[in-house]
């Protein structure tokens, strides 16, 4: 938890003086989503808010609309957690995630599109890998798809897909091999991407479907064998 608040106290400069709980939570999102509150985690009122420097009462409100956007869950006399995903909300996260990722790259117009923030995530992606850090990989895949969504021009899109990315962040902390699970996608996020470079949007959706359908198949199995391990033990 310390390195988590070092990282919020780095965020405190964001607020500035006109601190909102919207503001707030969009830290506490993108914090979420890149991985440094894992599903189950409390979150300490007192903490977060020192860390950020702002009020229990405007910490209260962002995490009352990160909890509509289903990422934290209160439970009574406990405290605020990390949401904990079941299986069925990850199958609800890539049935929206097909619906809308394959629309953006369907309704592209004409090539050439705005591909440099596609690239620049397909590039960390593989450096990350080089690295073999492999919880970056999974960020840096993520931005990818945030980047893909983009080309559609439409802040509500990007806003629904921004609580939805940060969802399927805490679906891949279930998983216990996150080598075996991003690997694949390195090649996938090029193969959409030179699709794309090329023009040819058919193939770049085809690829997508592909993607979206294979990667749903492998979180749901190697979460179900968590679920299973965790009964056991």
């Amino acid at each position: 938890m310390a390195e988590q608040l070092a990282g919020l106290a780095d965020d405190r400069a964001l607020l500035g003086r006109t601190s909102t709980a919207e503001r707030v939570s969009d830290i506490l999102r993108s914090r979420v989503a890149d991985g440094y509150f894992p599903p189950g985690t409390r979150l300490s009122e007192d903490s977060i808010g020192g860390a950020l420097g702002v009020s229990r009462n405007t910490l209260r409100e962002a995490f009352r609309l990160l909890t509509h956007e289903r990422l934290l869950v209160h439970e009574l006399n406990r405290g605020v957690f990390v949401r904990v995903l079941t299986v069925e909300d990850v199958e609800d996260i890539y049935r929206t995630r097909a619906l809308v990722e394959c629309a953006v790259v369907r309704g592209l117009g004409e090539a050439p599109y705005p591909l440099r923030g596609l690239a620049d995530a397909v590039a960390a992606g593989e450096t990350a890998a080089a690295e073999d850090d492999w919880k970056a990989v999974g960020t840096a895949n993520i931005h990818f798809h945030q980047e893909l969504v983009t080309l559609a021009h439409s802040a509500r899109t990007d806003e629904l897909m921004r609580s939805v990315f940060a969802e399927l962040r805490l679906a891949f902390h279930l998983v216990d091999d996150p080598h075996r699970l991003h690997e694949p996608y390195l090649t996938r996020n090029r193969e959409i991407l030179g699709a794309l470079e090329a023009g040819e949007r058919g193939a770049a959706e085809g690829l997508l479907e592909t993607y979206l359908a294979d990667s749903l198949e492998r979180v749901v199995e190697a979460y179900r064998r968590r679920v299973g391990d965790d009964t056991a033990d």
